[in-house]
């Protein structure tokens, strides 16, 4: 592992954050304390990926009411609502969002009867044990998904599914980050990801900065070093699997699914339990998040690269067919299709 800082913890009264949009120029430690801070910096990626979202929602949920440790429950419990509804408005895609906020929610509720400073101390333990579980479901999957591949295997994977998606280890990483320690020698094709190349300036940036053996190619590359035989397995992430299998994630995972599935290649996608929403049936019932234009016609650019008024379709996510993925690397193990049967059950 490299000597980068995690990515999301509480320190003090503060949520502490990389600012992952300045990597990989700037290593900046940004320290919030107000829930409009922390809505923004979900909102603008300044933290990101679905694990750390979720840890990210929890810290900012606490500390947007320890400050009325003298309301009375329900007065407390009206703010705790509102916080939470807003905070979980600044992404609807990653069900880890939600999950977190419903979790500390229940933590409240369940210690109603005590005085409110107690609920708060209680509301802070939650959170943190959401983020100390975390960092144990990635390693689980990585130890999970290890088993899956082969000494010096070439593995693809697409936009940032690595530590800075999470606390510590990434869901799609942590099999590459344990591989490294024990000596697996995988060679890693990282896609750019495209619009905001998260593959280019956070999954090849944190998996240099670790010793692992990566090779950064654009998104529209992924055919042909998959024909060269270079890759043997694709790992991803996710951020909502529905329940029948169909899931969510960055925008040009579908594509590599149908490719991986043309080259009879592994196509693996590395989900924690907390992406698992049963109360989506299929993808069909997953909100894409659609973002804003200038993320494609400008932001990466001195100039504008478009013309001027120019249509843009920026949706955030695709949905892959269950049909097309090889099987889901949880904490609790693999799961095989079909997949209604084995997410319900793991859930």
């Amino acid at each position: 592992m490299s000597n980068l800082p995690d990515t999301v913890r509480l320190d003090g009264d503060c949520l502490e954050i990389i600012d992952q949009t300045l990597l990989p120029g700037q290593v900046k430690l940004l320290r919030l304390r107000t829930k409009e801070e922390i809505y923004y910096a979900i909102r603008l990626l300044k933290v990101r990926g679905a694990p750390a979202i979720g840890v990210a929602a929890a810290i900012g949920v606490y500390l947007a009411v320890v400050e009325f440790e003298n309301k009375k429950f329900d007065d407390f419990y009206d703010r705790f609502v509102l916080a939470k509804l807003y905070l979980n408005s600044a992404r609807p895609t990653a069900v880890n969002l939600s999950w977190a906020l419903d979790r500390m929610e229940a933590s409240l509720l369940k210690n109603r009867e005590l005085a409110t400073p107690q609920i708060i101390n209680a509301l802070r333990e939650e959170a943190l044990a959401i983020w100390s579980e975390d960092i144990e479901v990635c390693r689980r999957i990585g130890e999970y998904g290890l088993k899956l591949l082969e000494k010096g295997s070439g593995i693809l994977t697409h936009c940032n599914a690595g530590r800075l998606c999470a606390v510590r280890y990434g869901t799609a990483t942590a099999p590459l980050y344990l591989g490294q320690e024990r000596g697996y020698n995988f060679h890693v094709y990282a896609d750019e990801t495209r619009p905001l190349l998260q593959g280019a300036r956070l999954t090849a940036f944190e998996l240099a900065a670790a010793g692992v053996d990566v090779t950064l190619i654009c998104d529209n590359m992924a055919a042909t070093v998959m024909k060269q035989g270079r890759v043997q397995a694709v790992l991803t992430g996710c951020d909502r699997v529905a329940a029948n299998g169909d899931t969510a994630n960055k925008i040009g995972t579908l594509g590599l699914a149908v490719l991986a599935k043309r080259y009879k290649i592994p196509f693996y996608i590395c989900a924690p339990s907390s992406t698992i929403d049963l109360n989506s049936a299929t993808g069909a019932d997953i909100k894409i998040e659609e973002r804003d234009a200038e993320e494609i016609t400008e932001m990466w650019y001195r100039e504008r690269m478009a013309p001027d008024k120019i249509s843009v379709y920026n949706p955030a996510f695709d949905v892959t067919d269950a049909e097309l993925i090889s099987g889901f690397i949880t904490e609790h193990g693999v799961i095989s299709a079909p997949y209604g049967n084995g997410l319900r059950g793991l859930m």
